[in-house]
């Protein structure tokens, strides 16, 4: 089952991607938004996909993009929402790292920030498993598992009528996954990575995924700051069809991202 969600998502996210490198406008067509409205989640690539497009043009050093541990006691629902998404991309890191110490530290974390927003038990089994098979080095099950996890705590966010945080959770690993990938590019430049980043199809569309929460949650000053930075970071991934960002591009996005990234773990929330 998990093979087979994984096949529907990745289809769905190079349909996304295709367009993107395609149209001049960078828009979405009405089949594919029609798709992604039945999808059982949003049609945003998980971070792990995002790492394995990365991946395929060379070596990352993946160690190398870990950041210093985040609070676990944020009680801002719309904060925990966007570091939970953070975190399940620190996962997906330490495991191209292969790092079990660091998968069974990010997944404790995970499990603590999902709690916190009444998300289904189940997940403590889940972590269970995904120690297991870290222990043993089954870096494709564990994979497989972080994965089922973030389609775990979305599934109950849903069933919960949580859609509006199942949204940011889902942007918050998007925009911690843009700020590994740029930072990784930047590391050791080359074209066909670079051209990953050419994205205003899909950034435009979480800006449209933002509309839909309720008033009150898009009217906090955190999701309204991170709506604004987005419109900013649609313009820094528009770049011309068919040419690759320079690494001055990639420096303005990563630049960009890594200022959302500050809010979104900050304590002081802005007013």
């Amino acid at each position: 089952m998990i093979h087979l969600a994984k096949l529907g998502r990745l289809a769905l996210v190079a349909s996304v991607f295709a367009t993107a490198g395609a149209a001049e406008t960078g828009r979405l067509s009405s089949d594919q938004l029609s798709k992604a409205a039945k999808s059982d989640s949003i049609s945003i690539p998980t971070p792990g996909e995002l790492f394995a497009a990365l991946g395929k043009s060379g070596k990352t050093n993946w160690a190398g993009q870990y950041r210093g541990p985040i609070p676990a006691t944020y009680r801002n629902r719309a904060q925990i929402a966007l570091n939970l998404g953070g975190l399940i991309a620190d996962g997906f890191i330490a495991v191209e790292a292969k790092d079990g110490q660091q998968v069974k530290n990010i997944g404790s974390d995970i499990i603590k920030l999902a709690k916190a927003l009444g998300v289904s038990e189940k997940l403590l089994a889940r972590g269970n498993s995904i120690n297991e098979f870290a222990e043993h080095s089954e870096w494709d099950t564990v994979q497989e598992e972080l994965e089922a996890t973030e389609n775990e705590v979305k599934s109950s966010m849903q069933t919960h009528a949580d859609q509006d945080l199942v949204i940011l959770v889902t942007l918050g690993g998007w925009i911690r996954g843009t700020q590994v990938v740029t930072a990784a590019i930047m590391q050791d430049y080359n074209e066909d990575s670079a051209k990953v980043l050419r994205q205003p199809a899909l950034v435009r569309f979480m800006q449209s995924k933002i509309n839909e929460i309720s008033p009150e949650l898009r009217g906090e000053p955190l999701v309204k700051n991170v709506s604004e930075q987005l419109g900013e970071i649609e313009k820094l991934v528009s770049f011309p069809s068919g040419k690759a960002p320079t690494v001055d591009d990639v420096r303005k996005v990563n630049k960009s991202v890594g200022k959302a990234i500050t809010e979104i773990e900050s304590k002081d929330l802005p007013k």
